[in-house]
């Protein structure tokens, strides 16, 4: 049974892995579905709230990018003569805006490196032909034209770090009466960033839809386990990711959002806490540089299209930190993809932290919770490693009794006298068949829980261990600690009591540990060291339980069940 037990437990991490990464996710009903051209009343959100009519808009494609015209003059009459950038620079960011369009050309951010050692680009530069964030469009593809291309007067620049609030304001009005007013206010402390934007043909106001482009170009190591750039939409207390296949089916959504935009793994750009709003996405597809053999990289872009045109929209750019999103509110926690044990996975991640104050190293940090957690299920092991040496003992005359019926069918009324022979085997020996099993699968949890966790937390991205681990977010380079894992792992299949399985099904036991390291290979360094740390306690703990419950007894061959029922009412048990 136990040999069962595992097997199931084998099938069922591959068949989770595999759903994850495969399997399409269902598009929710009663959204709207892909439209972008002027519409009637706005459908339902996926979170059920109804948005008020939308703005009528120019007939354009949501999976196409917007035309952007080459640059040309407009006479203006509120402008600059030439063109320049405009840096912003707080604590936390490095922006650089054009004064071409009044459009971000660059968030870097400071706390956070990429694989050069610089600041984090969350503006994807390999894509010359897509517009840039905070590019406007309306419903007049003639003022799209002029506002995205003309040279806006910039006041309120500020002068060195920034380290309290303040605006970042571009003009610009032209001959013809075209006027358009964008306004960024910042927050030092913070990555966030509020949008204003006013365009008027005369005395005709237009609604300007605010699109930020291909969104958060992380180009770290991409395998089987890092999330990919895909929509996110956080409406009611709902977060749907929004993949390419989605995107293809419902490339629109409206409604009410506490978070609507683009994430990956680590990062995040997306507006916050959109009221009557829509959002819009398309694929990109990023080539790789010339001459390397790296695949294409697929983007999501988006566009946030207010139902109010003068609605001030806030944009986060920033990291997926818990810490970070939980300062500005503890539900913005829910962008951070831990999976169906968000429950655990949360104390885990506070406890990595905490062991991080005293142990500075994320790697070795791993380890002492490693430690800890294996320390706590001392107990649940322990009981399960004597159960199973219990059901060990007896499996010769588990087998025996199993023969004997070997002949009947499943459904013969003979198969319950098997069962109930078996059932006073079980009581005689002081024996509970499921005594191995449910120790083992409390456990369960916190495994997979370790593993939601060390893939997605952006406080292992770029921290190094020992050796050549250098990023424990990355894979191992020389896939020592997969090589590890798995000759740990087939050192812990064979110290395991026989309960009597068949010859198939102990090699197809044996075959396993073979299986998981090939897997797992790609496998991020951090989750590989808990797996191997955890592996090498098992090992140590099976030693320890062997020593303290003494070696198997010697039992003499299968007696009889006719013999077991004398013994019995020789003791006095008559039942």
């Amino acid at each position: 049974m136990e040999k069962r037990f595992l097997l199931f437990i084998f099938l069922s991490l591959v068949i989770l892995t595999l759903y994850q990464s495969f399997v399409v996710k269902p598009v929710p009903k009663g959204a709207s579905g892909a439209r972008t051209a002027a519409t009637t009343p706005t459908q339902t959100a996926a979170a059920g709230s109804t948005s008020a009519p939308t703005p009528q808009m120019p007939a354009t494609d949501a999976t196409q990018p917007p035309k952007m015209p080459a640059p040309s003059e407009v006479a203006a009459v509120v402008g600059e003569t030439s063109e320049r950038d405009v840096t912003v620079e707080t604590p936390e960011i490095i922006a650089v805006f054009t004064n071409r369009g009044a459009r971000l050309k660059s968030w870097r951010l400071k706390r956070y490196l990429d694989q050069e050692k610089h600041p984090q680009e969350l503006v994807e530069k390999q894509l010359p032909n897509e517009p840039l964030p905070f590019t406007l469009r309306t419903e007049s593809s003639e003022a799209n034209t002029v506002v995205n291309n003309a040279l806006f007067q910039v006041t309120g620049e500020p002068s060195g770090v920034a380290t309290i609030p303040f605006a970042l304001e571009f003009e610009f009005t032209s001959a013809a009466g075209l006027r358009a007013v964008k306004s960024f206010r910042f927050n030092p402390s913070t990555y966030f960033v509020t949008v204003g934007a006013q365009v008027a043909q005369g005395e005709k106001p237009l609604t300007p839809a605010i699109v930020w482009g291909p969104a958060v170009g992380d180009v770290a190591e991409v395998s089987r386990y890092t999330q990919r750039p895909e929509g996110l939409v956080y409406a009611g207390d709902k977060v749907q990711r929004v993949d390419a296949k989605a995107i293809a089916t419902q490339p629109r959504y409206d409604g009410d959002f506490k978070i609507a935009g683009v994430d990956d793994n680590y990062f995040m750009a997306a507006a916050i806490d959109l009221k009557n709003g829509s959002v819009e996405y398309r694929t990109v597809s990023v080539p790789p540089p010339p001459g390397s053999k790296d695949p294409a990289r697929d983007l999501v872009a988006f566009t946030i299209v207010p139902h109010r045109p003068d609605a001030p929209i806030q944009f986060f750019a920033g990291p997926k930190d818990f810490d970070v999103l939980e300062a500005i509110r503890p539900e913005m926690t829910n962008a951070i993809n831990f999976g169906r044990f968000q429950v655990i996975v949360v104390p885990l991640l506070r406890s990595l932290k905490g062991v991080h104050e005293w142990v500075p190293n994320y790697g070795w940090s791993i380890v002492v919770l490693t430690v800890i957690i294996n320390l706590i299920m001392f107990p649940l092991r322990h009981m399960s490693a004597k159960s199973m040496r219990k059901m060990a003992q007896i499996q010769p005359e588990v087998k025996a009794i199993q023969d004997r019926y070997a002949k009947f069918k499943a459904t013969d009324p003979q198969k319950q006298k098997m069962n109930q022979e078996l059932m006073d085997l079980y009581r005689q020996r002081g024996v509970n068949p499921a005594g191995g099993c449910v120790p083992m699968l409390l456990t369960m949890p916190i495994v997979l829980a370790m593993w939601a966790l060390l893939q997605v937390s952006i406080e292992l991205r770029g921290a190094p261990w020992i050796g050549w681990i250098h990023d424990l977010s990355a894979r191992d380079p020389y896939y020592a600690l997969p090589l590890i894992m798995g000759g740990t792992s087939l050192w812990m299949q064979k110290m395991m009591p026989s309960t009597g399985a068949d010859p198939a099904q102990q090699k197809m036991m044996m075959f396993m540990p073979v299986f998981m390291t090939v897997m797992l290979a790609w496998l991020p360094s951090g989750a590989l060291i808990y797996y191997v740390v955890t592996n090498i306690w098992t090992i140590g703990q099976q030693y320890l339980t062997n020593y303290m419950i003494g070696p198997p007894p010697v039992r003499g061959p299968a007696r009889p069940p006719a013999e077991r029922r004398v013994k019995r009412i020789a003791n006095g048990d008559a039942s």
